[in-house]
């Protein structure tokens, strides 16, 4: 195996009730990655498409997730990555995640899979540190166990793969505006009262038993966040009428997907999703505001393998 091509897709982290805890995959949306095999060592990036991002392996995030990897794996090769961005980066759907797990996951493919999808989440983090100032596991952690994800310690590489019910779809809306993870992260508050720590610890419990016994309304009833959304919510245009419209036509619960500015919301069926869909682009229709929606189920095995040489 010398050269191999990749889908590797968005997620969603959070999902209100679990702040750098809880992520999940989605399907069709993400970022086609090829690497392949050089005789010269080290990692080069070669062509980018879809954004203007820079081909330094220090700055890109796929570059340095790689070469955290190399830098605790002998091999005799080289690699050279061509990234085609289908996820916009600062759009909060995961699209740093994508960059980071998907270099990693096919240099380990390249290389006799030595690691472990699992083992890959260090190295990954690695990359959303660099575009995040944090090391945090939650998409990176949905993008390569793919489903529901639990990060329970991330500098423990703690983390492990949830229940996904079937019929959970998803809607995203994303405006055509970027919100930086670093700063959406920096107007987070440090400190929350007891009632605060009760509630969220309540809603992230109820919705992961939710998850496992496929309790829909129990699901709905916890996408909830008392703590982190009152800030960041202010950063999205009119999303307290999106979450509204949302919930109106169905949505089990809306919330802010990442560090935003894209909101999601969670439906039963795909056909409530594009319901729910439909009236949230109305909102952003009338302030003529560019954006994009997106329909997902929940992808339950992560990156996908498309091409093999």
């Amino acid at each position: 195996m010398n050269e191999i091509k990749i889908f590797s897709p968005a997620s969603i982290a959070n999902l209100s009730c679990g702040y750098d805890i809880l992520g999940v995959c989605l399907d069709k949306v993400g970022d086609k990655i090829i690497v392949r095999k050089t005789k010269k060592r080290g990692v080069v990036i070669t062509k980018i498409t879809g954004q203007k991002l820079s081909k330094d392996i220090k700055l890109n995030v796929a570059g340095v997730s790689a070469t955290a990897l190399l830098n605790e794996t002998e091999v005799d090769c080289g690699f050279e990555i061509e990234i085609h961005k289908g996820i916009k980066p600062g759009s909060g759907i995961g699209s740093s995640a994508a960059s980071s797990a998907g270099s990693v996951f096919a240099i380990n493919q390249l290389i006799g899979k030595p690691y472990s999808n699992k083992e890959l989440v260090k190295f990954a983090m690695e990359g959303e540190k660099a575009a995040s100032g944090s090391l945090h596991a939650d998409n990176v952690a949905a993008v390569l166990l793919g489903g529901f994800t639990f990060v329970k310690n991330s500098s423990k590489n703690d983390y492990f793969k949830l229940n996904s019910p079937i019929e959970l779809a998803f809607t995203i809306i994303h405006p055509q505006i970027e919100i930086k993870t670093s700063d959406s992260r920096a107007i987070v508050k440090k400190h929350v009262s007891l009632q605060e720590m009760i509630e969220q610890s309540a809603n992230i419990g109820s919705f992961v038993t939710g998850l496992y016994t496929e309790d829909y309304e129990l699901i709905g009833r916890s996408i909830e966040d008392n703590v982190i959304e009152p800030l960041r919510s202010i950063l999205i245009p009119k999303f307290n009428e999106l979450k509204k419209t949302s919930l109106n036509n169905g949505a089990l619960g809306c919330g802010i997907s990442g560090s935003g500015p894209s909101v999601f919301a969670i439906s039963k069926g795909a056909s409530t999703a594009k319901k729910v869909g439909a009236s949230m682009g109305e909102i952003y229709n009338e302030l003529d505001l560019e954006h994009d929606i997106h329909i997902s189920y929940v992808n339950d095995i992560g990156i996908k393998i498309l091409e093999i040489k």
